[in-house]
């Protein structure tokens, strides 16, 4: 641990190293999740256009959040290895890259490519728990971690609520759906562009310095401890993650196609009811990893497990009222309810995971992040063999 870390979070300053790169990797984290998830929101066009089934679109989902377990333990031991800043540069030139060309897609087949290649991205959630972890000190390690996590996952929000308003936009000046849908995800692919660039100028991997600076004087990295897979608490954590996390990125994948089948919005509409959802992450994750520092501080880890415990429990009676809503108002109300614990849960998990074992932070990190998305594999899984509700016809046509 370095004596540079902060020992509290001043947010409205950018005049040192560590607040630089928590904006920064919040919204590297942010502008990514808008990327992963940039496709969700157009699905009632882009369902219309290649003709998709419903287990089809199912496919898809499961695709986009099944890359990302083997990407988030890889990236988490290139945390370890590299440095998060060069690991999110990278990623973020890499990843704009399916984003960007996911227009090509003509047939079912070329779309589940696509989305499977763009789930990588996702990975990006393990540089930001990791790169704050490194910069501040241990009583707001939770906190920290929880606000950078909540504010990145808002992309997951603000992404249902634009991508269709960009989508009207390119259809206002003239083109078919057809078009319109492809053209949108260039928007996202230049956002990774400008934050890969903001990145490699504006951070460094510690306040001490980039480890290539560091290791050269102090010899060369341990090895990677894959002991941790063994420790109890990584499986827990693990299994918790898959909980909430999971169930969010389900969630985000299928809000709007749900709100469109089930109470027969429009595409723009459905999108911004969605798009609620994710906006709770701006301050809900951040409460609770505010609450596990409180909590820890107190009780100790006991105090923080308790905290993650009592969370899982009221969203999973928050999800269960929602499914059995009578109607659309109430089903928002409920919505609402499960997304403030299940949020309050990730930051949890979080305020918890720094303190395994301060040697491979990054490595766990990867792991309980893969947990989260192999519980959104699971849960997107199960959701696909849900029959549809009867639907009228989508008010999105095909080409023109």
């Amino acid at each position: 641990m370095t004596n540079k870390q902060l020992d509290r979070i001043r947010l409205f300053s950018l005049d040192t190293i560590q607040m630089r790169t928590f904006h920064i990797t919040w919204l590297m984290f942010f502008t990514c999740f808008f990327g992963w998830f940039g496709l969700a929101p157009l699905m009632p066009a882009i369902r219309a256009d290649l003709g998709l089934t419903k287990a089809q679109v199912g496919n898809t989902i499961i695709a986009s959040v099944s890359s990302t377990i083997i990407a988030r333990l890889l990236i988490g031991k290139l945390c370890d290895r590299i440095g998060p800043r060069r690991t999110a540069v990278g990623l973020l030139l890499l990843g704009s890259l399916p984003v960007m060309l996911a227009g090509l897609a003509t047939s079912y087949t070329t779309f589940l490519l696509f989305r499977l290649a763009i789930g990588v991205i996702g990975a990006s959630f393990v540089v930001t728990q990791f790169h704050t972890s490194m910069m501040f000190a241990a009583k707001i390690k939770g906190t920290a971690n929880a606000v950078t996590g909540g504010w990145g996952n808002l992309g997951g929000g603000v992404t249902n609520m634009v991508m269709p308003l960009i989508f009207s936009a390119i259809v206002g000046f003239g083109y078919a759906p057809h078009y319109a849908w492809r053209y949108a995800m260039v928007v996202p692919a230049v956002m990774m562009w400008v934050v890969a660039w903001l990145y490699y100028r504006y951070t460094k991997d510690t306040p001490d310095g980039n480890f290539s600076e560091i290791r050269k004087a102090s010899g060369a990295a341990g090895p990677t401890d894959w002991s941790v897979l063994a420790d109890w608490r990584v499986v827990a954590l693990t299994l918790a993650y898959a909980m909430c996390f999971g169930m969010e990125i389900t969630f985000d994948n299928v809000a709007s196609l749900h709100f469109v089948d089930t109470f027969h919005l429009p595409q723009g509409r459905a999108g911004f009811w969605a798009g609620l959802f994710g906006f709770m992450n701006i301050f809900a994750r951040a409460l609770g990893g505010f609450l596990s520092d409180k909590a820890g501080y107190r009780w100790g880890m006991r105090g923080k497990g308790g905290l993650l415990a009592g969370a899982l429990l009221l969203e999973g009676l928050g999800l269960i009222a929602f499914a059995h809503a009578p109607s659309f108002a109430i089903a928002i109300g409920f919505m609402i309810s499960f997304a403030l614990f299940l949020k309050m849960a990730n930051g949890a998990v979080y305020g918890i995971v720094p303190f395994i074992n301060e040697k491979n932070v990054g490595l766990i990190s990867g792991i309980v992040g893969a947990g989260g998305n192999l519980g959104g594999c699971c849960s997107a899984f199960c959701s696909s063999l849900i029959p549809s509700p009867t639907r009228k016809p989508s008010p999105i046509s095909g080409r023109r």
